[in-house]
């Protein structure tokens, strides 16, 4: 019985040990397995915070995307409006530029129209300056015959205004007997000034050196009438000295005007009546209807012009054509009602245009000194 006392002592002794064991052992199982939670609690926190860094990274780089994308899509926006504007812009011109087609062809269709139109009227003025050429040439015939018996009739009329003239100085000056003297003594004169300056105050027909008779205005102006010298002659006379010219004009509404130049002459027959003008005042325009410098005088059967075409041909009368204006005082006369939109009239450019024929003109000459 002692035996199995101390055996059962033993035993429990022993299990109390195996408890023991088993606790120590359960508790650093339990301390390790708090260890490794511990750990792991520490490894997931630390995962769990970066993986909040990463988040908030990922957040971060999601906001700087979307501002990106939001300011992409207002640049694109703005882009499409600018586009559409360029669009419509783009439209508008290509609707601009149609229309504006459209008028060319019209108006090159229109030109066509208007060349041929004066065309046709060239075709028309050609033929008609040939049958007028024709009459003209009928009508010189007709005006040699004319001139033959008008010749007649002016010396007769020269004759007998000599006389008139004789009786009219004698009774009308107190010195008649030394005018009459001086008349009869000098029979042709220099020019119209020195037949003023023999005592005659009578405008008529006077005989000057250069040529048998002249017309001289004395009451206003010392003046040879054109269709009284020849050019030669009238070269001759303005190179005696230095000339002045006025052309006085009038128009078919009342008024006058003139062009006055200070200093007048013509070259010689060889250098065709060059006409040489300087110094313009008047009212009949601030520039010269005459062109300038100089032009040569033309004629129908003398075409000394710088067109291509003849100008004293197509605007009649012989005169110093430049290219067939802008001046024309031996062009065709037409009456009151009929002196409009003419390019062949008597035309002073400067005062009235080149479509107004003019009523009447005078051109007048006299020495500069007088």
């Amino acid at each position: 019985s002692h035996s199995l006392m101390i055996k059962d002592q033993r035993y429990h002794s022993m299990k109390k040990e195996m408890v023991e064991i088993q606790q120590t052992a359960v508790q650093n199982q339990t301390a390790v397995m708090i260890e490794i939670g511990t750990n792991l609690l520490n490894q997931t926190a630390e995962q769990t915070r970066k993986l909040t860094d990463v988040e908030a990274q990922v957040l971060n780089q999601t906001t700087r995307l979307e501002l990106q994308l939001l300011e992409h899509s207002l640049s694109t926006n703005k882009l499409e409006r600018q586009i559409s504007d360029q669009t419509n812009e783009i439209t508008k011109l290509q609707e601009k530029n149609s229309f504006l087609e459209k008028r060319v062809l019209e108006m090159e269709d229109k030109h066509m129209l208007q060349l041929k139109s004066i065309k046709d009227e060239k075709d028309q003025l050609q033929v008609l300056v040939t049958r007028q050429n024709s009459i003209i040439e009928e009508l010189e015939k007709q005006l040699v015959t004319a001139t033959v018996n008008n010749s007649v009739l002016q010396k007769q009329q020269h004759d007998l205004m000599e006389t008139v003239h004789s009786l009219l100085t004698m009774i009308s000056t107190p010195n008649s007997k030394n005018n009459f003297i001086a008349k009869e003594e000098q029979i042709s004169f220099k020019d119209c000034a020195e037949a003023f300056k023999s005592g005659l105050t009578t405008s008529g027909i006077y005989t000057l050196t250069v040529s048998n008779t002249a017309y001289c205005m004395l009451k206003y102006f010392i003046t040879p009438r054109s269709e009284y010298l020849t050019g030669r002659k009238k070269a001759q006379l303005t190179n005696q000295k230095r000339y002045v010219l006025k052309i006085q004009l009038k128009d078919w509404e009342g008024n006058e005007a003139y062009s006055l130049y200070d200093h007048f002459s013509l070259a010689s027959e060889e250098q065709k009546y060059r006409i040489y003008l300087k110094g313009l005042t008047g009212t009949a325009g601030k520039i010269s209807s005459i062109s300038q410098p100089g032009n040569d005088f033309s004629t129908k059967d003398a075409d000394n012009d710088k067109c291509i075409c003849k100008c004293s041909q197509m605007l009649t009368g012989g005169w110093w054509f430049d290219a067939c204006g802008p001046s024309n005082l031996n062009g065709m006369y037409y009456p009151l009602r009929q002196n409009n939109n003419k390019f062949n009239g008597i035309k002073w450019y400067y005062w009235k245009g080149s479509g107004y024929s003019l009523k009447a003109t005078t051109m007048m000459i006299r020495p500069a000194d007088f």
